[in-house]
């Protein structure tokens, strides 16, 4: 298995800019597919997530060009749902933005009745997608599990969406809503949706509906408990759509520069509709000098305290705070965590075993942990496993910042999201 080991940094220093949002990306991608007109999204993230969708509206149909290093798209437009003529299958990897929307949106009818299988690699076959099916076919849509019930792979035929009254738990994942959401305007009449329990990482369903106006559509949002979504409708494409710069990508580098020295991230600034931009907002609790522009946020170094939080509102940058915490004074809490257990690995799990390695005292719980600090020379050295997961690849890059060396086994996971993270690292990063 490849590995990188970091050596010890002393401080930190610099400017990074952001590749495109992986969520924003995904979403843009596909509401241009189903959009009246051309559109030209711009920062567009290169990733292994963006490909598998790009990949995916080519088998669909979708035209599009796609500029040499990956970062502009013109998309072709359908101005509806897509036109399959023959049975097809689609590989998405472990591209949850990709698998949960193309599941709704391949339910709407085209102009022939074909059957379309979703499938991916073994992790997404141990994502659940219940929710989002169980919502889909209340709402008329034909959906069939082909292994597990409630895990893809799928087998949908291109029916129809009829609309109605919808009742979606929002529990375990915000992505099932926003499946639904983005697809809703296509149904053959109006939609009602209405959340069981408490919905989680609200954030993300800011994003979709920000995304969804841009595109010409505007949902009602009763206090995130009711939705209501016109059926009939058509998105229009904006012409030109600019994808913000990743607010999750952003945490590893704020996060390093609160700990050691000063760093700015472009690309994301105080006007951020991505949730991830309040993760600046964490470390300030912490202690951390945080600095807003309209096109940045800065951190710099301050002497860092523990916290006790509940960090549902920013799950992929929570995982940030689980190894900043290990330089605070002071434990850390994080809490209502439990959607980490569906991600990309069981990341409660997998986090609270890594950090055990390089020395730390942590408590797992159901949804949340407990983490204690070391002293900078406390921390042990370890290879810390990856678990195929991107975030935590890139979490485990400030363990370096104490005075040990860290080794990260199989660092190109980060492909899911940031293929270039460890060289824009070693940037601002000061050694001797």
């Amino acid at each position: 298995m490849e590995k990188i080991t970091l050596a010890p940094i002393s401080a930190v220093e610099g400017t990074i800019n952001l590749p495109g949002s992986k969520s924003l990306s995904n979403r843009a991608l596909l509401l241009a597919a189903l959009a009246k007109g051309t559109t030209k999204v711009t920062n567009l993230l290169d990733s292994d997530d963006i490909r598998h969708m790009l990949n995916a509206l080519k088998t669909l149909g979708v035209r599009y060009q796609l500029s040499d290093d990956k970062t502009i798209c013109e998309i072709e437009g359908l101005g509806g749902a897509f036109n399959i003529q023959n049975n097809l299958s689609l590989f998405l990897g472990n591209a949850g933005t990709a698998m949960r929307p193309l599941t709704a949106a391949l339910c709407l009818k085209g102009s022939t009745e074909s059957e379309i299988i979703l499938t991916g690699e073994p992790r997404m076959k141990e994502r659940p997608i219940l929710h989002l099916v169980d919502a889909l076919r209340q709402a008329g849509a034909n959906i069939c599990y082909l292994e597990n019930e409630g895990y893809p792979p799928l087998a949908i035929r291109n029916k129809g969406i009829k609309g109605g009254k919808v009742k979606i738990d929002g529990s375990i994942s915000s992505q099932f809503l926003t499946a639904l959401l983005m697809s809703a305007p296509l149904a053959e009449n109006d939609t009602e949706i209405e959340i069981i329990g408490e919905l989680v990482s609200k954030p993300y369903i800011d994003i979709t509906l920000a995304m969804m106006r841009d595109f010409g559509v505007h949902v009602e949002n009763h206090h995130y408990q009711k939705f209501q979504v016109k059926g009939n409708q058509s998105y229009i494409s904006p012409g030109k759509y600019l994808v913000e710069g990743d607010a999750s990508s952003a945490s590893y580098f704020l996060a390093a520069g609160a700990i050691k020295g000063k760093v700015k991230v472009t690309g994301i600034g105080k006007n951020s509709i991505q949730g991830d931009r309040l993760f600046a907002d964490v470390l300030e609790k912490m202690g951390a000098k945080i600095t807003w522009g309209e096109d940045f946020i800065q951190a710099e170094r301050a002497e860092l305290h523990g916290i006790d939080m509940d960090m549902n509102h920013i799950p992929d940058a929570a995982m940030t705070i689980a190894t900043t915490a290990l330089f605070a004074n002071g434990e850390t809490i994080i809490r209502n965590i439990y959607n980490w257990r569906v991600k990309e690995t069981d990341r409660l799990t997998a986090m609270a075993t890594e950090l055990r390695k390089v020395g730390a005292e942590v408590e797992e719980g159901e949804d949340f942990i407990r983490i204690q600090p070391l002293a900078l020379n406390q921390f042990k050295h370890a290879n810390i496993e990856t678990y195929n997961d991107h975030r935590m690849a890139m979490c485990f890059s400030l363990i370096a910042l104490s005075n040990t060396a860290v080794t990260i086994l199989d660092p190109k996971c980060t492909a899911k999201t940031f293929p270039t993270f460890f060289s824009e690292f070693e940037k601002i990063c000061l050694r001797g």
